[in-house]
This record gives structure tokens, sequence and C-alpha cells, in this order.
């Protein structure tokens, strides 16, 4: 981001750097919090998880001294900690929200009910909320960042994450006046649909993940769910249920995503995608109705035409993410939001054949995947949102392998904080 490392720079000349409360220290949080130890104008005040050992190794990693962090649950005795210029460790996430020193709340738990909670928190307290939890996003972003704007500060998803990174391509190629036909993503692990936490718990265990969150990269449903996020801040819509997956190089998008007319494989344009071969990065299809404008993408070696993809072939996540911190906090504005209500939702699908009374389990488990659909069709369908599942969800009827799973088939657990949030959201944007 053009200028960011001045603006930082100059708020840790001045001594007021940005005091960041980061909740959840598995992989992402871990190495979000190693880097806000080490860049300028910002600080990983707080970081909290569930595990105190986690967020106390988070800070290690960063290279700060263990007399220089602080366990602790007590609001007063962390805001004594930050104003000495120490580090928080704590196993209470509301110590984040609570905390007045703290500018900017991080949720990286990866749990949509838990990012409710969080996000509503920050919220209330008047603290920037920065989404990796894009799980909870593609269920109540909406009603969520309209809280946010009333209350004045900002809700927004990340750099660097697929979907922030997806953005900065659309809002390039929309600022120069392209169309944007297809926006989307590689899929960075091979595609299994099956797969649990025990089938990836070897891998998982050497690559230092959650055996769930790899689960959820590897059945895609993570890909479902950043393209939800993409759909919902574009309006763009998948072209088919799940997206079509095609395995394609770079180049070979210009061709693929023609319409099915002109030998391509789209019924429409204006879509979201994911692809099996570009992985990591992500790309944006544009075209243009000016001959001239034709000419000159074909003259900067963009191809022949009429489809021509911008590409960027990394996103380093956690890593991106101190600059959309300080994007709210400098200039107020975020990252990626929904445009209003939902355009796409994560819907759920069965991993394999159940029986009436079992129960199902969410995200990266062992009873289902998410996939994507228009939230208009899915409604009309009567889709069950993937992340209003947990494992208080239970069958109400026997399911087979790859049933896209309804109400009619599902008693959902209504107690849950998120579905109470999206039954408002509802209420407010139909």
């Amino acid at each position: 981001m053009y200028n960011m490392n001045r603006k930082l720079a100059q708020l840790e000349a001045e001594g007021k750097p940005i005091q960041v409360g980061v909740v959840g220290a598995g992989q992402m949080g871990r190495g979000m919090v190693t880097e806000l130890v080490m860049i300028k104008g910002e600080r990983p005040a707080i970081c909290a998880d569930i595990n105190i050992d986690l967020a106390v190794h988070a800070f290690e990693y960063g290279g700060v001294k263990p007399e220089d962090i602080v366990k602790t649950t007590d609001v007063e005795e962390a805001s004594k900690a930050i104003k000495a210029g120490k580090y928080v460790a704590t196993n209470d996430s509301s110590l984040v929200t609570k905390t007045p020193e703290i500018d900017v709340v991080v949720d990286v738990t990866g749990v949509p009910d838990v990012g409710a909670r969080i996000a509503l928190d920050a919220i209330a307290a008047k603290k920037h909320i920065i989404m990796m939890n894009v799980e909870s996003d593609v269920v109540i972003g909406p009603y969520l960042n309209k809280l946010a704007q009333e209350a004045g500060v900002v809700y927004t998803g990340t750099n660097g994450d697929e979907p922030g990174a997806v953005m900065e391509l659309y809002d390039f190629a929309t600022a120069i006046g392209l169309n944007v036909e297809v926006i989307g993503k590689g899929k960075n692990n091979r595609l299994d649909r099956a797969c649990n936490p025990d089938t990836v718990l070897e891998e998982a265990t050497r690559r230092k993940m959650s055996p769930r969150m790899l689960c959820a990269f590897k059945d895609g449903t993570k890909t479902m769910v950043e393209m939800t996020a993409m759909s919902n801040a574009t309006g763009l819509v998948p072209d088919v249920i799940g997206g079509h997956g095609i395995a394609c190089d770079v180049k070979g998008l210009n061709d693929m995503y023609r319409l099915k007319e002109d030998d391509g494989i789209l019924n429409k344009h204006g879509v979201v995608e994911y692809v099996r071969g570009i992985a990591p990065g992500v790309f944006v299809t544009v075209s243009t109705d000016n001959d001239e404008i034709s000419y000159q993408m074909q003259y900067h070696s963009m191809g022949p035409g009429p489809l021509w993809t911008l590409y960027r072939p990394y996103h380093l996540c956690n890593l991106e993410t101190p600059l959309t911190i300080g994007r709210a906090v400098i200039y107020h504005e975020g990252v990626i939001v929904p445009k209003g209500g939902l355009v796409s939702e994560v819907i759920t699908v069965a991993k394999k054949d159940m029986k009436a009374g079992e129960h199902l389990d969410g995200i990266g488990g062992y009873t289902t995947y998410g996939s994507i659909d228009t939230h208009e069709h899915a409604k009309e369908a009567g889709f069950v949102p993937f992340g209003l599942i947990n494992k208080n969800a239970v069958l109400k009827k026997d399911v087979k392998k790859g049933q896209l799973l309804t109400y009619d088939d599902v008693e959902i657990d209504k107690n849950t904080l998120i579905y109470q949030i999206r039954q408002k959201q509802d209420e407010i944007f139909g």
C-alpha cells in the first residue's frame, strides 16, 4: 500500500504506535504477532488464545523476552502493562475488547460463533475490527458492517487474505475503466471432499497447523468461504453452485472464461471462480468495449483479447494484515466489506451418508463441507448456511454423501450468537 511504510514510521517516531489486540494464536495469529513485534508503528499489545501458552509463544517467536510478557485476565493489570511497554498474554478474549489502550482488534479464530462475539464486543467498545475470520463475515458481515458504521469504527476483511488481495485487483481494474468479468483465486491444496481431521493429521502436524484448519482447506470449504466474501463485496456471483473449478494456467484463463457460445465454459460473465493450477495467486479477468483500449491492452502484451487476466502470484495473508490495521486507523478505511446484504451464501454439503439423529460438526470436521450458491437461490431452496452448523446441529432425516442440506434436513442450534445475529440481519436486509 502506497506510503503506509512512511505513515507507520512516523507513528513510531512520535511514540504513538497503534495498539493491536489479536485473538487467536494458531498458525495465522502466531505469524501476525511475530511480525507486529518487529515492524514500526504497530504493537501486538495483547494476544489472546484459549491456550495461553500459544499466546506466550507467539510473542517469543518475535523475540520478546519472558520478563516482558505479562499473563493476566485483569483489565487494570493489562492496561498497566501496556503503558509500561510490555506485552499481554491471556486466555480471555474479552480482555482484548475491554482494555482501553487497544485501538484495533484482529479476529484470527476462524470459528464463526466466536467471531460474532469478538466483533460485537469490539464495535461496542468503539474499536476497529479486522476480520480474518471470513467464516463469520460470510454469514453476518452485512449486519456487523452496519453496526460498525453506526459506531464510527471500521469493520473489514484483511489485506493478504485472498478476498482482500482480489479486491485490490478489482479496484485497480475498475478504476482504470475495465469491465470485470471474472474474479477468483487459485486452490492451494489438492481437493479432497471426504477428508477429515484424522486423515490430514500427519500433514497438519508437519506444517504446524490445526488439523481442522487444514481439513477446511483440503475439502474446499475455505475456498468457498473466500469466494463468497469476494461475491458479497463486489456483487459478482457464482456461475454454478460450487463454481467450475477448472484446472488451468493463467494464460489459459483468457480463453476458458469466454461464454459457452464463444467456446468458453461460462454461462454468464460477472462471476466468482476458483482455479486448480495457479495457487497461491488471485486473479481478475477483464474486458473492454473500446477498440482503442483493446489495442492498448494488446500493445502492452496482455494478449489478443477479448479477455485479459490480471494476476497476483502470491498472497501473504497474516503478514499483510498490518497494512489493513494501518489503513483502518490512519485512513479510517476498510479493505473488503459487504456491499449491502448478502449476494452469495456458503451452503452445507454432507461429506458422507448419515442417519437421522446424528450430530454435525462444522468447519474442518467429519460430517460436512461448504459450497457456494447465490443468496437468492439458497434462500429459495432452504439451504442451511454453513456458518450456522456446529456440534449441536442434528439431522432430522437420513442424508446421502454430496447432498445439499436444507432446514428440513437439519435441526439448527438456535442458541448461538451467530444464529441470533443472522435472524436480525435477515430482517434488515431480507
